[in-house]
């Protein structure tokens, strides 16, 4: 049984049962009976389905919005965006998903060869609960139109939003058997990566979980993306604009309440515009709304649970005992939810741990630095590489930033965010692989060479 709480209200949800072990037996061999068909279905089917799914989606997106809402706290109007860009990522794979498919033919020395795509089979999704539509939707759309099936593995606070995902792909159309909720926890992911009709594995979560389900696949021989934690910097130069930068860094430190693995989460910034930029930094800190997460004009709901609020709270204790300065925020208030103030941190040593861990939630950790190197330096010292936003005018600053910060995503004067055209992705402890884009799609495909004669 799936026992949850709204984190607005402290409110117990309506618990939603377990799958037994027959059932999940039966979903798997489901799924490797739709593979058999789905397969061999023509690619614009394939993508007219996602079509339709797209509709559904965009046609329920209020329900859909309404129990994110409930389930881990997220303002409905953000709930709304990320429905919304789920409609997007469907559409994209529709519309020019094919042409990722083609076949590319090369000559060689007595012959040609023929490079072509083709489906793997069943792949399992391991999700988060912090995007609980889009972190399904980024391997959902390209798992449909590669021809494999899809098993889905959902944080348990989200079952809602699993079982939704799934009503959404039937009621567009989808075969039975095509796309399949699995409502089971975390000790059922060994043993479905170990069956052998499950052909690859793909997970966006926590660094202790990519590591269980990486050590399972290296057991298993399969493939597998791991999508993991981040501490992106943000880095401003002291050519950079700083009422944009400062706005922006606000926005992207306590969206989703800070729960996201590219949220901004330590802000370096050059000694120049140092404190001209934490003025404007802390006002639009400050400026953020907290409170309930339906009501239109919030910025900031609570965290996804008590458990998480606790965490970042206990992560700005040690950080205070280790020598930084709260300088203002990171309470909890008076409210029934899990909530926790917007707050920052200065003077945060870059070597105590707190520095170096991922902190989720609305906490930005300030560094002053005083040169390019320095930033760079700093930037890199930690094990994460996910993503980074830089901030700057300067040609050249940008130039050594993008060549020598150590991520997989660079966003130049803006906030880092995911589109469905773009490789999403790290390096380092943040996981190996790639979502979105044609190289999302093609991660889980088997590129056949075909050789013939001239």
């Amino acid at each position: 049984m799936f026992e949850t709480m709204n984190p607005a209200t402290g409110e117990p949800n309506p618990p939603v049962e377990e799958l037994d072990a027959g059932e999940v037996e039966a979903r798997v061999a489901r799924a490797v009976d739709r593979f058999r068909t789905w397969r061999l279905t023509p690619i614009a089917e394939r993508a007219a389905l996602l079509h339709r799914i797209a509709d559904a989606f965009e046609a329920n997106k209020d329900r859909l919005a309404r129990t994110a809402t409930r389930e881990m706290g997220k303002t409905l109007k953000s709930a709304i965006a990320e429905v919304e860009k789920c409609v997007a990522g469907f559409r994209f794979y529709a519309e020019d998903g094919p042409s990722f498919l083609t076949d590319h033919e090369v000559a060689y020395d007595g012959g040609r060869a023929t490079a072509t795509w083709q489906p793997l089979g069943p792949v399992l999704a391991v999700m988060p609960w912090n995007f609980p539509y889009w972190q399904v939707v980024r391997f959902m759309a390209p798992t449909i139109l590669a021809g494999n099936v899809g098993l889905l593995k959902h944080a348990s606070i989200t079952q809602r939003c699993a079982a939704l995902i799934e009503e959404m792909a039937l009621e567009a159309g989808a075969p039975e058997g095509l796309f399949q909720n699995l409502a089971v926890k975390s000790d059922m992911v060994a043993a479905l990566i170990a069956d052998d009709r499950i052909a690859a594995v793909t997970l966006t979560g926590s660094e202790g979980a990519g590591q269980k389900v990486a050590e399972a696949a290296g057991r298993a021989l399969k493939k597998v993306v791991l999508e993991l934690g981040g501490s992106d910097p943000f880095i401003v130069m002291a050519s950079a604009d700083l009422d944009n930068a400062a706005e922006v860094g606000a926005k992207a430190r306590i969206q989703n309440a800070g729960q996201s693995c590219i949220c901004a989460k330590r802000i370096i910034v050059h000694a120049a515009v140092y404190d001209a930029f934490l003025e404007k930094f802390t006002a639009a800190m400050g400026a953020a709304r907290l409170g309930d997460p339906m009501a239109p004009d919030t910025d900031i709901g609570p965290l996804s649970s008590f458990e998480q609020r606790d965490t970042v709270f206990e992560q700005v204790s040690r950080a205070r005992d280790q020598g930084a300065q709260l300088l203002f925020g990171a309470q909890k208030p008076d409210l029934p939810g899990a909530y926790l103030t917007p707050g920052i941190l200065c003077d945060v040593d870059p070597d105590s741990d707190v520095a170096r861990e991922e902190m989720f939630g609305p906490v930005a950790m300030l560094f002053r630095v005083d040169d390019l190197d320095a930033a760079v330096a700093l930037a890199n010292d930690v094990p994460f590489g996910l993503g980074s936003s830089i901030w700057t005018t300067d040609a050249e600053e940008e130039g050594r930033l993008v060549r020598d910060l150590q991520c997989g995503m660079v966003a130049v004067n803006q906030m880092l965010a995911s589109v469905p055209q773009a490789p999403f992705g790290g390096i380092k402890r943040s996981g190996h692989g790639r979502e979105l884009g044609p190289w999302g799609l093609h991660e889980f495909m088997n590129l056949k060479a075909v050789m013939r004669p001239d």
